[in-house]
């Protein structure tokens, strides 16, 4: 039993959106939106009729995919992970305010079309509801292509989701939320695999020192440090500072700078103007 009604007829309605469409792919990061679609699906479909597929590109992080296997495996899911260049995709390098639209839009096709030579007609990504309040022209992307979104479709917020995963065991049930590498820069400067590069080992380092919640944003010669408003403590020490600071300076950045109001999602997107947003709303 969970906490109310209401999430428990939002899983009746996700169950029985699953159960009527046959052969399910799911677009499958390993985060706790996609595991939850994952375990949710393999409750009401043989494992025959689910195929996990996730993408690695230099715009995600070695570990991301690493987990992603990890966790298809626990799940006893088919998982089929393919290769692909984001960067080859000339609106995605230069980096505009809807570069998401174009990036989803190509490495979707690149699924589908996996999905399908195996014989699944349907994919699905991890979506939820919440993630309709912020501006995501992937989402738009997606849609076009037919892609769909159960758990949005079923109204099962972010919160929903780790409540749920909770009760069933999974291991991402608290994972934070994690954007591609692309994120970390400035909508307009143009991404390199040099600069994806430098935000990967920078974030690798923080995560090996024990942050859970933190971004490294890429302003050109200055890194831009973000982690959650209650690890911001851990810099007031010196020694700290220090380490960190010589770190990431010699992945090639001049200055180093930690962000006083700490980790917030989708930080850049707040200088998008209204008129861009519209068009993918």
């Amino acid at each position: 039993m969970f906490a109310t009604f209401e999430l428990e007829q939002k899983l009746k309605k996700l169950d029985a959106r699953l159960t009527g469409l046959g052969r399910l792919a799911v677009a499958f990061s390993g985060g706790a939106d996609s595991a939850f679609l994952l375990k949710a699906a393999s409750r009401v479909l043989p494992a025959a009729d689910i195929l996990a597929l996730t993408v690695k590109a230099e715009i995600f992080p070695a570990w991301e995919a690493a987990e992603a296997v990890a966790l298809a495996a626990d799940l006893k899911t088919e998982h089929v992970t393919l290769e692909v260049s984001a960067l080859d995709v000339p609106e995605v390098a230069a980096n505009p305010p809807d570069r998401c639209y174009h990036c989803k839009k190509n490495l979707f096709r690149y699924l589908l079309a996996e999905a399908r030579r195996r014989g699944f007609t349907v994919l699905a990504d991890g979506g939820n509801f919440d993630d309709q309040d912020d501006y995501r022209p992937g989402i738009t992307a997606a849609r076009e292509l037919g892609v769909i979104s159960p758990l949005a479709e079923a109204g099962l917020t972010k919160a929903e989701v780790r409540e749920v995963s909770a009760s069933w065991g999974l291991s991402t049930w608290d994972k934070p939320a994690y954007a591609c590498l692309a994120s970390r820069f400035p909508y307009g400067r143009a991404l390199t695999r040099e600069g994806l590069d430098q935000v990967e080992r920078a974030e690798d380092f923080l995560r090996s020192l024990g942050f859970r919640e933190l971004r490294v944003r890429h302003h050109g010669p200055v890194a831009r440090i973000e982690v959650g408003g209650d690890e911001r403590r851990r810099f007031f020490d010196e020694a700290f500072m220090d380490r960190t600071h010589d770190y990431i300076r010699s992945l090639g950045f001049a200055f180093v700078a930690l962000d006083l109001a700490g980790y917030r999602s989708g930080g850049f997107n707040e200088a998008v103007p209204p008129a861009e947003r519209k068009k993918y709303s």
